[in-house]
C-alpha cells in the first residue's frame, strides 16, 4: 500500500471495501466497533483474497475502518503497569519466574508497542504481562518527555526493570534505543 492508500492491482483500502460482499462488510464493522482487529483482517482477508487482496491491503482496509468509526469503536482498555497489577500477573505464571523480557512488535493500528514478558521455568515457557502501546505509555509518563526514546521503551524498560528487581531476576531489553521486533532475545 502507498501513502496514498493505493495497494495491489492499483486499489485503495476504499476500493478493496466496496468490493467485499455486504454481509462481510457488515461483519467486519461489528468486529471494528468491538475493537476485534485480528479477527476483522481475516474476515477481510479471507473474502477478498479471491480478487487478489493480499494480507497488508486487508489491514488496511480494517485500519480505514477504524477511522472511519473513531470514537464509536469500544477500545480495548490498556493493560495496567502499576507494580501491584504487574507482580500480580507475574505471580500467576504457570512455573517460575526466571526473568523479565522486554521484546517489540508492531502493527498497522498501533505502530510499534512493547510486550513485557515473564520467562519461567519448571515449567519453561513465557507468560506476557502487559502490552506497551505508545498512547499508554504516553499517559503513563504525562508530562515528562520521553526524550529522543520510544514512549513505550521508556516505560516498559522503568515498570519491566522495577518488576524483574522486586523478583530479584534479571531484565533483558535487546533494543531499548529503537524498536526492533528482531532484537536479540534470552531464549528463542
Amino acid at each position: 500500500m502507498t501513502a496514498d492508500g493505493e495497494g495491489r492491482g492499483g486499489r485503495t483500502a476504499a476500493e478493496w471495501w466496496e468490493l467485499l460482499p455486504a454481509g462481510v462488510r457488515g461483519q467486519v464493522d461489528r468486529l471494528v466497533l468491538q475493537d476485534a482487529w485480528l479477527p476483522a483482517v481475516r474476515a477481510v482477508w479471507e473474502a477478498g483474497r479471491a480478487r487478489g487482496l493480499g494480507l497488508a491491503e486487508a489491514q488496511y482496509v480494517v485500519h480505514a475502518r477504524l477511522l472511519h468509526h473513531g470514537d464509536r469503536v469500544a477500545r480495548t482498555p490498556p493493560d495496567p503497569l502499576d507494580a501491584e497489577s504487574l507482580d500480580a500477573r507475574a505471580a500467576g505464571a504457570p512455573g517460575r519466574v526466571v526473568a523479565v523480557e522486554a521484546v517489540w512488535d508492531g502493527d498497522t493500528v498501533h505502530d510499534w508497542f512493547v510486550n513485557l514478558i515473564a520467562l519461567t521455568e519448571a515449567p519453561e515457557g513465557e507468560m506476557r504481562l502487559a502490552t506497551v502501546y505508545r498512547s499508554a505509555a504516553t499517559a503513563f509518563l504525562g508530562d515528562e518527555a520521553a526524550g529522543a526514546r520510544h514512549p513505550s521503551a521508556v516505560v516498559a524498560a522503568r515498570v519491566g526493570g522495577a518488576l524483574a528487581g522486586r523478583l530479584s531476576v534479571p531484565f533483558h531489553f535487546g533494543s531499548p534505543a529503537e524498536p526492533d521486533d528482531e532484537a536479540p532475545r534470552l531464549r528463542r
